[in-house]
């Protein structure tokens, strides 16, 4: 498989799908020392299931794996931590990955509860999980979505499972592109494996599924993101990180060079639904938020827009921890503990930032 191809698959028997995938690849091949340290790194954000849009569907980790053993690589680790304000070992249980580690006796490792070596990335300095150490081969297998502050994520995003929460952060205080784009230049995906069957491509943490049962095969993730954006209606420059990452020489970002190999299946009819965020964005102060806190936002707000609420807004409603230590009227989350109406939690849950703005909108 050449670095500027990527392989495609369709159907709906997933695992079947993903080896077919692998032995289209000659994966195997490209690993070839069966005494290599194999990592397989899916996006389990939060719990939940593979179908809400979020979550690595774990019939496709099934597939790696089958074939990886069926091939004589047995030392293989599954490595993930979840966003900031959920338990990854929660989204191990709930996302059928404790089943599968069982099932195939491969290790699994909660990269939240690891301890976190210092590199030097271009200049900046970025905490990891040292369990990235002792991977010799990373198999990535990122969703294919939307996000609600870097409008897509895939391969290149799907590397900050593997630092610390506290580094998690501080990535959204620095605005994420330039440390996506650093993180990726010290940390090297071999190959990967792109869950696009039913992502959401709206929200990181799903709820409004498109389907359109693919399955795809990369090796340079540049290239892969870039694709993205040209699936999902962007510019290659509405996503910074992926530019970055291409001068950072992770990898490349010209399209024009892309060769794209179906390899079994029909391509199915799947429809970009309305970039949602954008309805509802100008409500929003965002000074350097989570990812996990303004998911939790956007719904809230999209709901008091179904009801004709949100107009009635008097002000913007601040997030994130720009507005640490600050005053004003509305905020969300606890970065915005000192303003006279806040809602609290890291992050709050949806219902509770719901409930509050539309208590507060009503009693103006």
């Amino acid at each position: 498989m050449k670095k500027n191809e990527i392989l495609k698959i369709y159907g709906t028997d997933y695992k079947t799908q993903t080896i077919s995938l692998l032995e289209y690849s000659d994966l195997a091949s490209e690993i070839s020392d069966v005494s290599l340290r194999i990592g397989i790194k899916p996006n389990l954000v939060t719990p939940s299931p593979a179908s809400y849009g979020a979550t690595t569907h774990p019939e496709i980790v099934a597939g790696i794996i089958e074939y990886l053993q069926d091939n004589g690589f047995f030392n293989i680790t599954i490595l993930e931590g979840s966003w900031v304000g959920d338990k990854t070992s929660e989204a191990f249980e709930y996302c059928g990955y404790n089943t599968l580690a069982k099932k195939y006796n491969v290790k699994l490792v909660d990269t939240q509860k690891v301890p976190s070596v210092k590199v030097s990335a271009n200049g900046l300095d970025l905490n990891i999980c040292e369990t990235v150490n002792k991977i010799d081969f990373l198999i990535n297998v990122p969703v294919l979505k939307g996000h609600c502050q870097t409008k897509i994520t895939c391969a290149l995003k799907n590397m900050k499972g593997l630092i610390p929460n506290s580094e998690k952060r501080r990535f959204h205080t620095m605005g994420l592109h330039k440390p996506i784009a650093c993180l990726n230049s010290v940390i090297h995906q071999d190959f990967i494996v792109v869950d696009n069957i039913c992502g959401d491509l709206d929200f990181e943490e799903g709820g409004n599924p498109v389907v359109s049962n693919c399955i795809m095969a990369a090796k340079d993730p540049v290239l892969l993101d870039a694709h993205v954006c040209t699936l999902l209606g962007y510019d290659i420059k509405d996503v910074p990180y992926i530019g970055m990452s291409d001068k950072l020489n992770v990898g490349s970002c010209d399209t024009a060079s892309l060769k794209i190999t179906v390899a079994g299946g029909t391509a199915a009819d799947a429809h970009i639904s309305e970039k949602r965020v954008l309805d509802v964005s100008y409500a929003a102060d965002d000074a350097d938020s989570c990812s996990a806190c303004y998911a939790m936002l956007v719904p809230a707000l999209l709901r008091l827009k179904e009801e004709g609420l949100l107009e009635n807004l008097p002000c913007k409603i601040a997030i994130g921890q720009g507005h640490r230590k600050k005053s004003g009227l509305l905020g969300v989350g606890n970065c915005t503990s000192a303003f006279k109406h806040s809602v609290k939690g890291c992050p709050p849950s949806e219902e509770d930032i719901y409930s509050s703005l539309k208590s507060f909108i009503l009693n103006l």
